[in-house]
């Protein structure tokens, strides 16, 4: 046998080659409009299409159909089908997105009539958490909920294979001995991501309970993805949480400590963005991350005034709080980027607050330009002693026992300080239920009485009691 040897660098190499760029696949939209929808179709199809984009998806063009639900087959009617086939000369596209779930047959049969892949709205937003997801816990997370997506389309994978065999599709032969072992792999999988989150729940329980040795009260950001938690829980804390104009651009929670105007302090949690139809595997996947939202005394919905479809963001929030139970916390709600506003809507916060379908109380912010932080601190304070039933009080202090101050200062309102020679003498209001920490040495006060130091004398009888 011959052997011939090319000597290659003698032969150019066209520039675009060279290039190690992965070109952008093209994908076509769909969606269909029923009359229940709160979202209107068009505005759907365009978040759909900013998704698209997060996963470097190029849009060639969409398409959407008026149907009561969809088909049971092939999500959309015969005719429409047709249409899409049609389409793939003009716009040769090679891959489409529905906006909506498929179920495994679905995706199946339109896949067969189509030749192209076919992503549903799940798989899509499964695969941007996948993108996004920069922790260890977020990866196992994200893992899990594509794993229990995909295992029930698994069959798809090895029709091929099982074609080979003798005695039908997926009955016997190699594909189907393929098919189960891939099965039992997915499963073990799962299995095993299910108990290492275990143990991260148990870790974030352990966690918990230290933090209740020193009750300090914890808040918790929430709001539609992009609405600007991030930059806020930055703007608070001088943190440094990536904060970009995309959807889903941080999935992990962040805690930071910070003060409130009476000194008192208080734990800002930013938890992962919520998105019109979030899949049901996600909130699963994710709900030891999320019980950071049940275990919050108060949470601060950010809102982004300014979206055109700020309303159905707000609906669609709370219905996930619903879906989680936490629909029953109190609520400060922080109507974000007002210096986007115009100035009939900055100069009517309750007109817009109605518009969005809020309290006319909601607070007015800007996170990028710190506009009213301090206001939204104030409420949030306000919303905590109400929650936790603050009361007046005065405490007379000991030197020896100078940890009680600090705990003052962590978990009450301070109003007024003095000293003398027994101690520090510290008026103000604390919960109800610490009490019982400073009753040697505390008096609780009358809803009239004023909240002034006491004096050496008063400090001293007290004492002496």
């Amino acid at each position: 046998m011959c052997r011939v040897r090319i000597h290659l660098e003698n032969i150019p190499i066209p520039q675009e080659l060279i290039s190690t760029d992965k070109p952008n696949e093209q994908a076509l939209l769909v969606a269909i409009e029923r009359p229940d929808d709160t979202w209107d179709a068009t505005d759907s199809l365009e978040e759909l299409a900013q998704l698209a984009e997060t996963v470097d998806v190029e849009v060639v063009g969409s398409v959407v159909q008026k149907l009561e639900h969809p088909h049971p087959r092939t999500y959309v009617g015969k005719g429409k089908l047709a249409e899409i086939k049609e389409l793939r000369e003009s716009l040769d596209y090679e891959l489409v997105m529905i906006n909506g779930d498929l179920t495994p047959g679905q995706q199946r049969n339109l896949e067969d009539a189509l030749d192209v892949k076919i992503i549903d709205r799940t798989s899509l937003i499964l695969d941007v958490f996948a993108r996004r997801a920069q922790t260890h816990e977020g990866r196992m997370q994200v893992e899990l909920a594509q794993l229990e997506y995909r295992l029930p389309r698994l069959t798809r994978m090895w029709t091929h294979l099982s074609r080979q065999g003798v005695g039908g599709v997926g009955l016997r032969g190699p594909g189907e001995t393929q098919l189960e072992a891939d099965r039992r792999e997915a499963q073990k999988r799962i299995t095993f991501i299910k108990g290492q989150l275990a143990q991260v729940h148990r870790h974030r329980q352990l966690y918990r309970e230290r933090r209740k040795a020193t009750p300090i009260s914890v808040v918790s950001l929430v709001g539609y993805t992009n609405a600007g938690k991030s930059t806020l829980l930055n703007a608070l804390t001088n943190a440094d949480v990536l904060a970009e104009d995309k959807l889903f651009a941080t999935l992990d929670p962040t805690t930071r400590r910070i003060a409130l105007p009476s000194g008192r302090e208080i734990l800002l949690t930013d938890t992962v963005g919520f998105i019109n139809n979030l899949p049901t595997q996600l909130i699963a996947a994710f709900r030891a991350t999320l019980e950071e939202i049940s275990e919050a005394a108060v949470l601060v919905h950010v809102i982004d005034a300014t979206h055109p479809n700020a309303a159905e963001q707000v609906a669609t929030v709370n219905r996930t709080l619903e879906d989680l139970g936490v629909d029953g916390r109190p609520v400060v709600y922080a109507l974000n980027k007002i210096d986007r506003l115009s100035p009939e809507n900055r100069a009517d916060i309750p007109a817009l607050a109605a518009r969005l379908g809020v309290p006319a109380d909601a607070v007015a912010i800007s996170a990028q330009d710190r506009i009213n932080l301090d206001g939204l601190l104030t409420r949030i304070e306000d919303e905590l002693e109400a929650e936790m039933n603050f009361v007046p009080v005065r405490v007379a202090i000991p030197f020896d026992h100078a940890e009680l101050v600090d705990r003052f200062h962590q978990l009450g309102r301070v109003e007024g300080r003095d000293f003398n020679e027994h101690g520090t003498v510290l008026t103000g209001t604390l919960p109800e239920g610490e009490i019982g920490r400073f009753a040697p040495y505390a008096e609780v006060l009358s809803a009239g009485e004023p909240q002034v130091a006491t004096s050496s004398n008063e400090t001293a009888r007290t004492d002496a009691a």
